[in-house]
């Protein structure tokens, strides 16, 4: 095997890892929403906090995760984002309070907001020839990374460790190991290029509507997904079947991972096509609506149905960056668009909750997550596919 194709493997087995890292200490939280719920008291609005604190650092830390990018690199910016993610996650469950849970969310949700934009980067340096390919990569990985906590946690994790505060601990081992592993291999295989003498961008343009469209439409599914995730548990309780709380968020998150496969071989296809953004939000509205009235096994299929949608705009939208602006522009437009789309997600999410709250029915807490599937409709047929592919021939 050539030294380039052995550097390519390499760099693909890094991305998908560290779309693994994404997710993991974040996704550990849902499974464990009502033992946390019963041991500190959180109403339904603060668990829309706590589901919406780690999205609202997604956005206001996007950008100066640019410019960090910018002076130090997208490896070193994304290892340092998994170490602070590992940190903050491990100590969320050290003193019972809901002052320092929330607080150590901070930190955690800074560490992922860091490392979100050096993977688009990272795509745009490793694999400039195969942008579309790559993205699914690192895409599959946080998909992965996404079922894991759900599918472990409660059969798993909590049965070995004992307590909730240590089953969110537990999630930060595989973080610190894959920081590690990027240390190493980054430094043996030279996989930190030298710099190029163009000034490195870090500021987005903020009058680029680019920004603003890609970030509604990330932000439609962000906004459904994170709000599921952490609604859907109180949800269940609320009807009678925590029994489905498990089943429900593992199908949730498991069943994305067929969308993230099938991707993988025909994402090149997609990249330039409006349609899929139709299909995927119709699915998506569909289940939003099938979740909200139901409380049986059918949730669980609506909850898989999503799942499968909310990763295939999520694998299409994330491969915009790279392909429609050039090399230097890849890190600002990336979390610029983070910091639109987890802004949208982080107001649903205690939306949702205060609307649940103020009407004491739970069913209404998906009224706002359900209205996010309009932006898949309307946004997309106004992206420069066309002008962008002209430019290249």
């Amino acid at each position: 095997m050539s030294s380039h194709k052995s550097r390519f493997l390499l760099h693909l087995l890094l991305l998908w890892l560290a779309g693994n890292a994404l997710r993991l200490t974040i996704l550990a939280v849902p499974p464990v929403i009502p033992a946390i719920h019963e041991d500190l008291h959180l109403t339904a609005t603060g668990v829309g906090i706590l589901g919406g604190l780690p999205v609202a650092l997604f956005a206001a830390a996007a950008v100066p995760g640019s410019l960090l990018i910018a002076r130090v690199g997208p490896v070193r910016a994304l290892v340092a984002g998994l170490v602070l993610s590992a940190i903050g996650g491990a100590l969320r469950g050290a003193i019972p309070a809901v002052a320092w849970l929330f607080a150590m969310t901070i930190v955690t949700g800074i560490g992922v907001a860091v490392m979100q934009p050096a993977l688009p980067a990272l795509v745009r340096r490793w694999a400039p020839h195969r942008i579309a390919f790559a993205t699914a990569v690192f895409t599959n990985g946080l998909l992965v990374g996404e079922t894991l906590p759900v599918l472990l946690m409660l059969p798993l994790v909590l049965p070995l460790v004992g307590t909730w505060q240590w089953g969110l601990a537990a999630w930060s081992l595989p973080v610190l190991a894959i920081a590690a592993l990027i240390m190493m291999t980054t430094q043996e295989n030279g996989a930190v290029e030298p710099r190029n003498s163009e000034p490195a961008r870090w500021w987005p343009n903020w009058r680029n509507p680019l920004i603003w469209r890609l970030g509604l439409i990330f932000g439609s599914v962000n906004a459904m997904y994170f709000a599921l995730n952490f609604f859907l548990p109180d949800y269940l309780t609320s009807q009678g079947r925590g029994d489905l709380i498990s089943a429900t968020l593992s199908a949730l998150n498991f069943g994305q991972l067929p969308s993230s496969v099938i991707l993988l071989a025909v994402a090149s296809r997609l990249e330039r096509r409006i349609w899929p953004y139709a299909v995927f939000g119709i699915a998506s509205l569909a289940s939003v609506i099938g979740m909200a009235t139901t409380a049986s096994l059918w949730t669980v299929a609506w909850a898989a149905m999503f799942g499968f949608s909310a990763a295939g705009v999520l694998v299409i939208v994330m491969a915009l960056p790279p392909l429609l602006c050039a090399p230097a522009d890849v890190a600002p437009v990336s979390a610029a668009m983070l910091t639109v789309s987890y802004s949208i997600a982080m107001i649903v999410a205690v939306v949702s909750g205060v609307t649940w709250d103020v009407t004491g029915i739970p069913v209404m807490a998906f009224v706002p997550i359900g209205l996010c599937a309009v932006l898949l409709f309307v946004i997309p047929p106004t992206l420069p596919f066309k002008r962008e592919e002209a430019s290249r021939q």
